[in-house]
């Protein structure tokens, strides 16, 4: 049956785990508590043997017989295992889904199994295998928070973690972390660290929230590689307005730009896109947004977002003009995130 992202951990201490769950959805931070949710049940239950198998789109993997023989075979050293399956992009494949359609039609007694998809919509990536989940277990879809969700979800949070705050205090906390729950959620881990008593008001949380909750160069990339170009002009525009210099912030758009050039070199070569996320140590949280990136853009234009970042670099330290006027550094800077967020920005570039 379908449940509710925030039902799953009374649904999960109300009964034993099921055969199979799918947990789907573009919100990492959501997709991967409620996983960690199933995992801590799965541990409470006595189910202390695990099994991964990863999918990046490629038919050649995950290995589809491995995965029908753990299905098969007994197991080793505990009674039951957990089984996941991690599918990015949230397709299956013909035999990926034939595969757990039937294992959810005639379910092992010692497997569960959990799907994990980055990517979701029911009207392309639904199919026969997600409703035979349905059938044997639970789906359950991270959608994401809309902005007129966020200020409950943030004090929704708060409580949770035994702070209070009034409503000025909440919304001032939303507007900083600009839709981002991971920021939110750490910034309200943070709170809760500093032991605050009371209610938090505007004025306290305007005190311990700093200020690049909103702006940082984390999630201005982040911002570009997600695909949010209106996003990526107001991030600048707040970190110009808060005094930031362009070359401290080059270095973590370079290393971000080279990880993904190296990513679409090895996908346009047809090679393993997990191996290449383990190896650049990519959080399994934002593999999601490196895929949705990936699509957008052929190699050869991450190579040419590396040159233009190189050259905004100069122009920020005064070695590049245009004529007899020197070129805008943070205007350089824009118009490179803007075309890696939008292709049809690419023209920018030009200019």
């Amino acid at each position: 049956m379908d449940l509710k992202h925030d039902r799953l951990a009374s649904q999960l201490a109300a009964e034993p785990l099921r055969p199979a769950y799918l947990v789907a959805g573009s919100e990492p931070l959501l997709v991967l508590e409620a996983a960690d949710a199933i995992r801590a049940a799965a541990r409470a239950q006595d189910i202390t043997e695990r099994e991964v198998f990863e999918a990046e789109g490629n038919p050649r993997e995950p290995d589809w017989d491995a995965l029908r023989s753990t299905f098969g075979a007994p197991s080793l050293f505990a009674t039951r295992r957990l089984v996941e399956l991690r599918l990015p992009t949230g397709k299956p494949g013909n035999e990926g889904s034939k595969l757990i359609a039937g294992f959810c039609a005639d379910p092992p007694p010692d497997v569960v199994l959990l799907v994990t998809a980055g990517e979701w919509s029911m009207k392309q990536h639904g199919g026969k295998w997600s409703e035979a989940i349905a059938r044997a277990g639970h789906v359950v879809v991270a959608w994401p928070v809309k902005a007129h969700e966020l200020p409950d979800w943030i004090e929704r949070r708060l409580r949770s973690r035994g702070l209070r705050a009034d409503r000025d205090a909440v919304q001032r906390l939303a507007e900083r972390v600009e839709g981002n729950l991971l920021a939110a959620a750490q910034e309200i881990d943070k709170l809760a660290l500093l032991g605050e008593d009371g209610i938090l008001d505007a004025a306290r949380m305007d005190a311990l929230v700093t200020d690049a909750a909103r702006f940082d160069v984390f999630r201005l990339v982040d911002a570009a590689l997600n695909g949010h170009p209106a996003q990526v002009s107001r991030m600048l525009a707040g970190l110009r307005a808060e005094g930031e210099a362009i070359p401290a912030l080059m270095g973590m758009v370079v290393r971000e730009l080279q990880t993904s050039a190296a990513l679409a070199r090895v996908q346009a070569r047809g090679g393993n896109l997990t191996a290449a996320f383990k190896a650049q140590r990519i959080w399994d949280s934002k593999q999601a947004m490196y895929l949705r990136a990936l699509k957008r853009h052929d190699p050869a234009h991450w190579e040419r977002f590396l040159a233009r970042a190189g050259q905004v670099d100069r122009i920020a330290k005064g070695r590049v003009r245009l004529g007899y006027e020197p070129v805008d550094a943070w205007q350089a800077l824009e118009r490179l995130l803007l075309a890696v967020a939008e292709p049809r920005a690419a023209r920018l570039l030009a200019s």
